[in-house]
């Protein structure tokens, strides 16, 4: 078992070094999906979360509690609930989005989404009530304050965008229920070192455990980097 396994583990180092072709098109469409899913609920998420931020409204407590429950969404009932709408008998149906990369950026879109509108809102909210009345003075309201808080706290806001990848290039529940994880149309790195192990192909699925890790530390230590020096480059 012990021989198995370093076997398994040398041909994994040297299917990486050799860059197999297989194994770089899973990755690939992988960092596709996720980084198209990213790019999104950024874009939904921050105006809606910068906007929360600043904003007062009747029953906005509420709101913020809905959004960071949220956060930890159940990948398979994202999964499910995709699924029910872009199947044949579902409302979006005659979109044929099931089972192709759309549909698994949709279901990533959903899952990121709460997290960059409740990280960035609690960001742009402690900048807004520290320059909340310099503000004021000013005269800087509506769009242009919101402007200037995102613009304040954009090395933090790079962080959300990093934990929201990181969420998105890690899930397996939602993307396996809509992709189908077919072979060189939907099969990611998270689906693939599921169906590999379980056919016993421990080399490949280990290549993909080893990328997967090295990107998820990759992105701990961007996040940690902006972290330390974005106070000083904030001021620069």
């Amino acid at each position: 078992m012990v021989l198995d396994f370093t076997e398994a583990f040398t041909t994994a180092g040297l299917l990486i070094v050799a860059f197999d072709p297989a194994l770089l098109e899973i990755v690939a469409l992988s960092l596709r999906i996720s980084l198209s899913a990213v790019a999104v609920g950024t874009l939904l998420g921050l105006p809606i979360g910068a906007a929360i931020a600043v904003a007062r409204f009747p029953c906005r407590d509420i709101l913020i509690v809905c959004i960071n429950a949220l956060m930890g969404l159940p990948p398979v009932v994202v999964g499910l609930v995709v699924y029910l709408h872009l199947s044949n008998s579902g409302p979006f149906g005659w979109l044929q989005l099931l089972y192709t990369p759309a549909a698994m950026i949709i279901a990533q879109t959903i899952l990121v989404t709460p997290i960059v509108v409740a990280l960035s809102r609690q960001f742009v909210e402690d900048a807004n009530s520290a320059y909340d009345e310099e503000l004021r003075s000013l005269g800087v309201r509506g769009a242009a304050k919101l402007i200037t808080l995102i613009t304040e706290v954009r090395y933090s806001l790079f962080t959300v965008v990093l934990a929201a990848f990181g969420r998105a290039i890690a899930e397996v529940g939602a993307v396996i229920m809509v992709g189908g994880n077919i072979n060189h149309v939907t099969r990611v790195m998270t689906t693939a070192i599921a169906l590999e192990t379980s056919k016993g192909d421990l080399a490949l699925a280990l290549a993909l455990g080893i990328i997967l890790m090295l990107l998820a530390l990759g992105v701990n230590a961007a996040a940690t980097t902006i972290k330390r020096f974005a106070p000083r480059a904030a001021y620069a």
